[in-house]
């Protein structure tokens, strides 16, 4: 037997923003609540094949590039479009030490989470 990552958790200092904008993202929806913490995921709930993510609280800012961070695929148009949507919802790009030549574009959330788009489709779960 082994195991799975059934969330991931990310301190952030405004919860509510970065769930909407998650949601917006992923189209996950808020699962759940819990002293603060706000936790989103797939409409069929926890347990399925993707994992949620908790949103939580901490005051502190954020200090250096995260040594784990999130890629996402589009699932219904190409890279370009996928793009466009995201900027749209209030992600910026980020520059980790890039060269410009990566098939991939490295975004940050609204705090500065660093996440990359990448060029493959794959299928919506």
């Amino acid at each position: 037997m082994a195991c799975r990552i059934s969330e991931l958790v990310l301190e952030c200092r405004d919860p509510e923003a970065l769930a909407r904008f998650w949601c917006e993202v992923l189209d996950f929806v808020e699962l759940d609540r819990d002293e603060g913490a706000i936790e989103i995921g797939p409409r069929e709930g926890f347990g399925g094949p993707q994992p949620t993510i908790v949103l939580s609280p901490n005051d502190e800012p954020k200090k250096a590039q995260l040594r784990l961070h999130i890629d996402v695929s589009p699932t219904d148009r190409d890279q370009e479009a996928e793009l466009a949507r995201l900027l749209a919802a209030g992600a910026v790009p980020a520059d980790v030490g890039q060269t410009g030549e990566e098939p991939w574009h490295v975004l940050a959330d609204p705090e500065g989470n660093e996440f990359c788009l990448l060029r493959r489709r794959i299928e919506p779960a």
